[in-house]
């Protein structure tokens, strides 16, 4: 085994161990989280690495830097999810590799993903990304629709041709109420994808927590974590 592989396998199994012991803690089944490795400025060796250690789910938030490195790894069973803001700009290429995006968060965005969808005949998985510190009828400080804009948008992805409405996203936020308060943050979001699935019973995924919170994430209810320095370390320059 390379020391890259060894190195990664380690780091995995830490994770893996965390996400056992939360899910235990919040009396809730190992099968009901699913880990997703942010793998973003990490090279596809990485993700080459990480599909022969078994993992399924990627996450990349840069289009320039996900984009070659997705087709280096199309020969892997992976799933791809886009987790940062996306411009329109990059929706066609995005959803060149793109399997679910989670950063859904304006109608000018959905027209442009329900439109290359289309035009390349498949279904593209989206995330309405919440943002808890959004001002009434605002955006977020990374993106995303305050909770009062969810019921709308949703029905906008829904109803899009070539979309599919598969539930929420959020970033633990570093301002307003919820600062610090990562597991009352979860804790909303759960309560607004409860909301949702009252139109939209099938989606019912929730993507919260990150290599800091995720135990948070896992007691208020998440379905997906988002792991990435946890697993693969902080590349040397980037802190």
């Amino acid at each position: 085994m390379t020391d890259r592989k060894h190195e990664l396998a380690g780091n995995l199994a830490k994770v893996e161990e965390r996400i056992v012991a939360a899910c235990a803690a919040a009396g809730r089944k190992r099968e009901e989280v699913t880990l997703i490795v942010v793998t973003k400025t990490y090279p596809a060796s990485d993700v080459r690495i990480l599909s022969e250690l078994g993992i399924r789910h990627v996450a990349e938030n840069r289009d320039q830097d996900a984009a070659p490195k997705a087709a280096e790894c199309t020969d892997l069973p992976l799933t791809w999810h886009f987790v940062g803001q996306l411009q329109t700009n990059k929706v066609r290429s995005v959803l060149g590799y793109a399997d679910v995006v989670q950063s859904v968060d304006r109608v000018r965005l959905v027209g442009a993903l329900s439109k290359e969808a289309v035009r390349r005949e498949r279904e593209l998985g989206c995330l309405i990304q919440v943002a808890l510190d959004a001002d009434e009828g605002g955006r977020g400080q990374r993106g995303g629709v305050g909770p009062d804009g969810i019921e709308e948008l949703g029905e906008i992805v829904a109803r899009a041709e070539g979309l599919r409405l598969d539930g929420l996203m959020t970033v633990a936020p570093l301002t307003g109420p919820y600062a610090g308060r990562e597991q009352a943050a979860f804790e909303r979001l759960m309560d607004l994808s409860t909301a949702l699935r009252r139109s939209h019973p099938a989606a019912n995924m929730v993507s919260a927590g990150m290599s800091a919170d995720l135990e948070e994430a896992v007691a208020a209810g998440a379905t997906h974590v988002r792991v990435g320095t946890a697993v693969l370390g902080v590349r040397a320059g980037l802190g």
